[in-house]
């Protein structure tokens, strides 16, 4: 969320909760990129991402009277967005989930050669930034909820062990020593399988047709390349992450933010035009 001090947060919050209408959408404003990337990491599909956020969304601004101002607001606002998508079980991978030694298995065995072209005339090299920004994404899916939520807010959000810690109800030792571990492990794959971002045999563009194939990826939809990315500073009040961030952080670049789709934006504000606006006020 953007930088805007926890001071002119409450400010608005108070505002909001008065029935001011502008608060209450410079508030949504505010919270919509980074919930909806936030979102997008944890859940790994443009379209649960954005059914997820409206969710999120919504249940911040019914709840905003039930914010007690014991920790900051950006705080307060993670926690519920970390809360609803450990526990999401509507996305794609819910009933599937993947893991390392899946992924592993697919780069080592899959049958890539003798596969027609099924590129459909599109650009090989975008088909290929496609393949390498999904796949990347859906890497985290190999995760447990909580350590891919520990590795989003360390990794993209950058957010402090401190506040992560309040966000996740641990210590912020426990915290950092979580991430460390995470961290490692998405690397030490990456090292291990992927040409793109590691030493690894795996390089997407000679997997283009076999992820057609398969369903992975396809030429008539490409969500990754095709919305544009924001500035993270526009989305997260950037502080100092944790105490270091080691030489692993270059092996990370695929935490790009995207701008959240225009139909999200558009149902948030028919909801906050509606009549339920109305139960943000106090009691």
């Amino acid at each position: 969320m953007n930088g805007k001090t926890n001071e002119e947060w409450l400010v608005l919050v108070d505002q909001a909760l008065a029935g001011n209408g502008e608060a209450l959408e410079t508030l949504v404003q505010a919270m919509q990129e980074t919930v909806f990337n936030f979102s997008l990491r944890m859940l790994g599909s443009f379209a649960d991402a954005e059914d997820a956020a409206q969710e999120i969304l919504l249940k911040v601004i019914t709840h905003l009277a039930d914010f007690r101002r014991e920790s900051a607001f950006g705080t307060w606002v993670f926690s519920i967005a970390a809360n609803h998508l450990k526990d999401y079980k509507k996305n794609m991978f819910a009933a599937h989930p993947l893991s390392f030694e899946f992924y592993g298995a697919d780069i080592e065995h899959a049958k890539i050669s003798g596969i027609p072209d099924l590129t459909q005339d599109v650009d090989k090299a975008l088909l290929a930034e496609e393949l390498k920004l999904s796949c990347t994404n859906v890497m985290l899916q190999c995760l447990d909820p909580e350590s891919r939520c520990i590795f989003i807010l360390g990794t993209m959000f950058k957010v402090d062990s401190r506040m992560a810690g309040d966000i996740l109800g641990m210590t912020a030792e426990a915290y950092r020593q979580r991430l460390s571990r995470t961290r490692r492990k998405m690397a030490d794959f990456l090292s291990a399988y992927c040409g793109e971002y590691g030493q690894g045999k795996c390089h997407c563009r000679d997997r283009l047709n076999y992820a057609i194939q398969s369903h992975r990826l396809q030429p008539d939809c490409l969500p990754y390349t095709a919305v544009k990315t924001v500035p993270m500073e526009t989305m997260v009040e950037v502080k100092t992450a944790m105490e270091s961030i080691d030489d692993l952080s270059q092996q990370f670049t695929f935490c790009k933010a995207y701008a959240s789709p225009e139909t999200l934006r558009q149902s948030i504000e028919a909801f906050l035009a509606s009549s339920l606006a109305g139960a943000v006020k106090r009691p």
